[in-house]
């Protein structure tokens, strides 16, 4: 029962900054914009590669220009709107917006999960059943993968913030976080469902996410494998470096997944929480296009040609 004085929030106010030194707002302003710019004008670039060289019509780099497509939407989805926090003082967001906001960042951020899970399994198929790859791996096959990685996210998406946001919030309005994430949302719910869809959500988080990870694990355990039983040392060199850019971002995203989400909490880890969240949120992205760039060779050679061809034609 919520009881007589109860009043419904139509806005919620971002505390996740107000403990940190004002005169470092500017820093941090600076440079989680610098990082965001880099972030999509990185994507962007790998995007515009793929689809300009024919050599890389293959599905391992559709894969991967969907990947792309996934972190410049999940950065969009909260990044402007935190750097205008940087440098306000009213850092109020509507109820609509938030629910918005916690939709989107769930769902691309997911959607990135499966699409990893997905090249995994890419993987797989082309060094464990090299001769069946055309035919698993085949265009329709390909949309299909993608279009579920989609689906699959957008219904965690849905199901996360439809759950949260059916709850009543009677005040105070405070979000401990710079955006509308789960764990500071439930602190400002009340009502007796509470408890159940704490619960509800985290199950449903972590059987994503783990199961996500446990694919991703059982496919380079077959990779592994089958890496292991080729004879020559250079033909398991250029068996496993199909796989290190992939493998080294999937180590990245999940390593500091980990941190962030089994870390102590209580109220004098909040502070280190909220640059914890930073830190995961934008520094991941970040990285993805630089990994991919430098740890895969055929990329790297693709994107020098492409810019030494638009070097020459401007030229000339």
């Amino acid at each position: 029962m919520l009881g007589p004085n109860y009043t419904s929030v139509s806005e919620f106010v971002f505390i996740g900054f107000s403990n940190f030194p004002r005169q470092l707002m500017p820093v941090f302003f600076v440079v989680i914009l610098l990082m965001y710019l880099f972030t999509l004008l990185g994507n962007l670039l790998i995007m515009a590669t793929i689809w300009s060289e024919r050599s890389l019509h293959t599905p391992m780099y559709l894969f991967l220009c969907a990947l792309s497509i996934s972190e410049i939407l999940y950065t969009l989805s909260f990044i402007p709107r935190m750097l205008a926090d940087l440098l306000s003082t009213l850092r109020t967001i509507a109820f609509l917006a938030c629910a918005s906001q916690m939709f989107f960042s769930f769902t691309f951020g997911f959607t990135h999960s499966l699409l990893l899970t997905v090249m995994g399994y890419d993987r797989y198929v082309a060094i464990c059943h090299p001769l069946r790859y055309n035919v698993l791996m085949s265009p329709r096959g390909c949309a299909f993968l993608v279009a579920g990685s989609w689906a699959g996210g957008s219904a965690v998406g849905l199901i996360v913030t439809t759950s949260i946001f059916h709850l009543p919030f009677c005040g105070p309005n405070q979000i401990q976080h710079f955006l509308c994430h789960v764990p500071p949302m439930l602190k400002l719910a009340c009502g007796s469902d509470v408890p159940a869809v704490a619960l509800g959500v985290g199950m449903v988080c972590i059987t994503a996410l783990l199961g996500c990870f446990l694919l991703i694990l059982l496919s380079y355990a077959f990779i592994v494998a089958a890496i292991l039983k080729i004879p020559s040392a250079e033909g398991r060199h250029k068996a496993f470096s199909t796989c290190a850019s992939h493998l080294t971002v999937v180590i990245v995203h999940y390593g500091f997944a980990s941190v962030i989400y089994l870390k102590p909490k209580g109220p004098h880890f909040e502070e280190g929480d909220t640059l914890m969240a930073t830190t995961y949120t934008v520094l991941t992205p970040f990285l993805s296009p630089i990994i991919f760039s430098l740890r895969n060779k055929e990329l790297e050679n693709a994107m020098k040609k492409a810019f030494f061809r638009k070097f020459c034609s401007s030229s000339t």
